[in-house]
């Protein structure tokens, strides 16, 4: 397979020991959340980053390529939306899924008007967020 064949190839997540799997960063500041979500995605085979706020995801955007980012919408320190218009800044080719407990019409058009991939509404269902991560990710891999 030539190099231009392996980066067109659709990654293969069904395998977690590969290192070409889908990079995913999870935000989001309720950490017990965070960690168990993490743990059922990981298990899901996506190689999951956490951050817990919005300075820490905003360091990990700067410093690590991600494919799709799940991303809280409600957090103390900056919302969502605000880390949304700068992670988008940062890199326009980021999917992001905004996730929130605390949804309103007005905050996921204004999230969508931003770029966001998609908005769900907190508990999801674990295989519907599996599969907004996958057709995230599929537009990603389209631009």
């Amino acid at each position: 397979m030539t190099e231009a064949q392996k980066q067109q190839a659709p990654r293969d997540i069904s395998n977690p020991g590969k290192s070409d799997r889908i990079r995913l960063l999870l935000v989001d500041d309720e950490v017990a959340y965070a960690d168990v979500l993490s743990n059922r995605l990981g298990k899901r085979g996506f190689d999951v980053q956490k951050a817990y706020s919005s300075p820490e995801a905003l360091l990990a955007l700067r410093t690590q390529k991600f494919d799709v980012a799940v991303l809280d919408l409600k957090m103390p320190d900056m919302d969502g939306i605000e880390v949304l218009k700068i992670a988008k800044q940062e890199d326009p080719d980021l999917q992001v899924i905004m996730l929130t407990g605390h949804g309103s019409a007005t905050a996921c058009e204004q999230g969508l008007a931003l770029g966001a991939f998609d908005y769900l509404m907190k508990p999801c269902e674990l295989d519907t967020l599996v599969e907004k991560i996958h057709e995230a990710f599929q537009k990603k891999s389209e631009d």
